[in-house]
């Protein structure tokens, strides 16, 4: 039987249960496959928290070292910093983490030089079926090189200093922020962006343990916010700040423990970005982020353009449009002046900025930004994906002042409310957005929808 990655390779990374599903072989397969496609003579790794992570990444350095390629390995890091070193030293990069998948799974990220992504499209498919191959045929002889060098380099200070430098936080009033990393790669990094700001900055689960030990670190998942929540109210802070795993994401919750949305957060950071261009540029949204988003990006004189759901569609929009910023509804935030990759840490700086820059709390901020009530997404489990939204799109076909598109799944649009209903790529799922000018309103679609798609 041929060997078939198709579990473990996904749409944009390597995802999988170590040892189960992969190792330490695998990965050196891994280094030798990427190198091989991108025709790199020389990559950065980085690697996150997790046990298993130093040897996966440390296996794929002696793959891509073995074929004359040199490595170097900036060790322990969030993926946003291993992104900033494939954008400052101009390499191809992998990442290796799981980002807030639990402590048993691991996987990695990988981008051409400039942080440019590499997906299913774009050379994942490749790097997949060559190492197939590999394990079928077994793996060719490299031709002989010289081994490339594997060397360790440092690079926290000077991620520090870049974000820094996008984001005047010179005249900024004393702040007092509850940080959660959720043991994960922002017990790493904040320290270091944060130093000497003016900020009190009180920490939550900031050692490194990749096992998880007191929530999963997905807070996105709001039963994950909790403790934040309750730290922000307790210390009476002016905000809250949760990172994922992999601290490229960032939540926020304002001085009440209030979760503030990403829509929300978007539609700040949009204005900001939009400002410091001179007030023009292109935003990019994906397409289950609030109505907010693309209306404060018009009122700031920007040109808001939508697009499907996921990062590698993000930054293709990014790179053919030249936008200055995207965000997505999960709490991904794109930069331009980031080699159009996604940082929660900048955003995070943006949100501070924001609120050290005025008297005001982060509440009355956000609510300029957060106008609509939304859902949430909903999944359902379902056995006919297609058949169920053939039928949603049977029920408002036609219907007056309802317009209906299908970029990503089924969008469905009136004067007051829209909805979206998307099939997962992976599991038997169809997931529900709605979004409506009040609550009611919304509650009437959801149910109207979740009818259909349950019945």
């Amino acid at each position: 039987m041929s060997a078939d990655l198709s579990q473990l390779v996904k749409a944009y990374d390597v995802r999988g249960v170590v040892p189960d599903q992969w190792d330490e072989p695998l990965a050196e397969l891994f280094g030798a496959a990427f190198v091989q496609v991108t025709g790199a003579d020389a990559i950065v790794t980085g690697h996150d928290m997790r046990p298993s992570s130093p040897g996966l990444s440390r296996a794929f350095a002696r793959g891509a070292a073995a074929r004359g390629v040199d490595v170097t390995e900036i060790g322990l890091c969030s993926t946003d910093q291993l992104y900033y070193a494939s954008g400052a030293l101009d390499l191809p990069g992998a990442m290796f983490t799981a980002s807030h998948n639990p402590a048993q799974y691991n996987g990695i990220k990988m981008c051409r030089a400039g942080a440019a992504p590499v997906g299913q499209d774009t050379g994942l498919t490749d790097i997949r079926e060559l190492v197939e191959s590999w394990l079928d045929a077994g793996t060719p002889e490299p031709e002989p090189v010289t081994p490339g060098t594997i060397t360790r380099r440092d690079t926290l200070e000077e991620y520090a200093a870049h974000l820094r430098s996008l984001v005047d936080l010179t005249s900024v009033r004393p702040l007092k922020v509850v940080v959660d990393a959720g043991n994960g790669m922002g017990g790493h990094t904040v320290p270091t962006v944060f130093a000497g700001l003016p900020l009190t900055v009180v920490p939550m689960y900031f050692e490194l343990d990749g096992t998880f030990p007191n929530h999963e670190a997905n807070p996105l998942d709001p039963a994950n916010l909790v403790d934040l929540q309750k730290r922000a109210r307790e210390e009476n802070a002016d905000l809250g700040i949760a990172f994922d795993g992999d601290a490229d994401r960032c939540f926020v919750v304002d001085e009440h423990g209030d979760p503030v949305s990403p829509s929300a957060i978007t539609a700040l950071v949009a204005s900001r970005e939009l400002a410091r261009n001179g007030g023009s540029g292109t935003v990019i949204h994906n397409l289950i982020t609030s109505w907010s988003v693309p209306e404060v990006v018009r009122e700031q004189g920007g040109t808001p353009v939508r697009t499907r759901v996921g990062h590698s569609f993000i930054k293709a929009e990014m790179a053919r449009t030249g936008a200055i910023f995207g965000g997505e509804h999960s709490a991904h935030y794109y930069f331009k002046d980031f080699w159009n990759a996604d940082t929660g840490m900048l955003a995070a700086l943006h949100v501070l900025a924001a609120l050290g820059g005025q008297d005001g709390p982060l509440s009355a901020i956000v609510a300029q930004y957060d106008r609509y009530t939304g859902s949430g997404e909903i999944n359902s489990t379902v056995a006919d994906q297609t058949g169920r939204l053939a039928a949603i799109k049977a029920a408002y076909e036609g219907q007056e002042g309802v317009e209906l598109d299908e970029l990503d799944g089924l969008t469905v649009a009136a004067t007051d409310w829209w909805f979206n209903v998307r099939p997962s790529n992976t599991e038997p799922l169809l997931r529900l957005n709605a979004e409506a000018r009040d609550e009611e309103t919304m509650a009437k679609v959801r149910d109207e929808v979740l009818g259909i798609i349950r019945g």
